[in-house]
């Protein structure tokens, strides 16, 4: 077995509807990602897979459990490490890919490096390197008005790329694109991890990006299975 990239034990949340009704969605789930592995969490709309990776990525908390991430619980750092360690460690795809509209291809992508402290000149050749591994080599200095909605996606990988990630979480990174692009996601997808040694974890409904993963977790009623 691989280094485990990702360890969690236990993830429990509970929301409350507007009668206080309390809603489980997550029900003690437990599992642990390898490394340079790509990783794919299944299952019906409303079985809680998002919650599950806002949580695994620090973006959400949880009502109970741990989640480990190279061996930090990230639960137990302040919320100013928190986002620092984000920022170092990890990386995000989402269905939309959030690129600010007023920034091109490269001011996107070097973003995360220049709030990293890098400078501007590494800054924007770490990015221009990136963009090219994504195929977008000419629409560096294209805004995402000006590219198409698969452009725009891989705008957001070599985004998340950006400062040398150990993991990316990806939810639904596909949702939103046609085959032709999705192929060019799925590929790519697998051409990173074997190239840069990234590990994944994906929240999809795709067959396709199913068929891809090294590891497949499928949650049902809150559970992963």
């Amino acid at each position: 077995m691989n280094e485990i990239i990702l360890e969690a034990e236990n993830i429990c949340k509970s929301f409350y509807k507007q009668n206080e009704t309390r809603l489980d969605i997550l029900k003690g789930v437990s599992l642990k990602v390898e490394s340079k592995k790509i990783s794919v969490i299944v299952g019906a709309s409303g079985a809680g897979k998002s919650t599950l990776l806002h949580i695994l990525s620090g973006l959400d908390t949880a009502d109970e459990g741990n989640v480990k991430i190279k061996g930090t619980n990230i639960f137990s750092l302040s919320d100013n490490k928190l986002s620092k360690f984000r920022n170092l460690h990890i990386g995000f795809v989402f269905q939309f890919h959030h690129l600010l509209p007023e920034f091109d291809a490269i001011e996107n992508t070097a973003l995360p490096l220049l709030i990293n402290g890098k400078s501007q000149t590494d800054a924007r050749k770490r990015a221009n390197e990136l963009l090219e591994l994504v195929g977008l080599q000419d629409r560096l200095h294209h805004k995402p008005a000006e590219l198409s909605g698969g452009e725009q996606q891989r705008v957001a990988i070599a985004r998340a790329l950006a400062n040398y990630p150990d993991i990316i979480f990806a939810d639904e990174p596909t949702g939103n694109l046609d085959s032709a692009n999705t192929d060019i996601l799925n590929n790519l997808f697998v051409e990173i991890k074997n190239k840069l040694g990234v590990t994944f974890l994906i929240v999809t409904h795709n067959p396709d990006i199913v068929r891809l993963g090294d590891k497949i977790f499928e949650m049902k009623d809150g559970k992963i299975f």
